[in-house]
């Protein structure tokens, strides 16, 4: 950790930035450790309390926020004027401290926030952990975006999906940006390549197949299957005219209505609105 007393020489715009790499640094620790301790002693040394309490003095001559923004940084920086920081407050009350005023360094330094940029804490996640339920499939077919496919991933580990297919045109779920979404899912959801409808005999499936796409019954009426191959197609073209033909000899269609003057959801966004109501559906089924 950089000296105070050499912090406050360096440039305004390095300064910012060296002072967020400590804050981001010390919230990923507290992260790590665990925010159920109870107390913070241990986790940080006296030395860091004192760089938390003059860093944010710093900052307060330093950044000009807007007066909005300002008021949150006073509230948040105030946590570490507390005496005895360690014994009197929690790592959840300093870790918010530390979250706001990270987040505020890392506008005020001009960096756009990405889902990546948050500290979740999950780590590597444990596959023993996850409640799957049997017989629950997802399709992604022809989803370009590595940012799609990397939300979807971690919508459907949220709702116990047992296996991932992707088509061969899908976005690779270990692109980087693929793995930034998913937050670790891509490494405790199975899932291969195999393009259900590419050939022009579509293979009978052993369990309903439906398509989520325009056109079909409304996500309130539509009779989910406890198992079955949930259809996510395109971000432009929507489902191929063959995985729709075998939807519609199956399973069907399961719509979200919608009232705005856009007529369609981003497809992570449909997908996550109607995992949600099939997980439900076996929920109540399974309980």
């Amino acid at each position: 950790m950089i000296p105070l007393y050499k912090l406050e020489k360096l440039p305004r715009t390095q300064k910012l930035r060296k002072i967020a790499k400590v804050f981001i640094a010390a919230e990923n620790r507290l992260c790590m450790a665990g925010a159920d301790k109870a107390a913070a002693a241990g986790i940080f040394t006296p030395a860091e309390f004192v760089f938390f309490a003059e860093a944010s003095k710093l900052l307060a001559a330093d950044v000009l926020f807007p007066d909005n923004a300002r008021k949150s940084f006073e509230e948040a920086a105030s946590v570490f004027q507390t005496d005895e920081l360690s014994a009197v407050l929690s790592p959840l009350q300093i870790r918010r401290a530390l979250n706001s005023v990270k987040h505020l360094l890392l506008t005020a330094t001009g960096r756009d926030q990405a889902d990546w940029d948050f500290t979740s804490g999950d780590g590597r996640l444990d596959p023993a952990g996850r409640r799957v339920f049997e017989g629950m499939f997802v399709y992604m077919e022809d989803i370009r975006s590595p940012f799609n496919v990397g939300a979807m991933f971690r919508t459907a580990e949220s709702f116990g999906v047992e296996k991932i297919f992707l088509s061969q045109f899908c976005a690779d779920p270990r692109h980087r940006r693929s793995q930034r979404t998913a937050m670790g899912c891509v490494d405790i959801v199975p899932w291969e390549r195999h393009d259900f409808f590419a050939a022009e005999d579509i293979p009978e499936l052993p369990y309903p197949v439906f398509a989520l796409e325009t056109g079909g019954i409304p996500i309130d009426e539509f009779p989910f299957p406890r198992r079955g191959l949930l259809i996510a197609g395109s971000e432009e073209l929507g489902v191929s005219p063959r995985a729709l033909a075998a939807a519609d000899a199956s399973g069907g269609r399961v719509s979200i209505p919608i009232y705005g003057a856009k007529a369609s959801l981003n497809v992570s966004v449909a997908f996550g609105i109607a995992m949600q109501a099939w997980a439900r559906v076996n929920v109540s089924a399974r309980s």
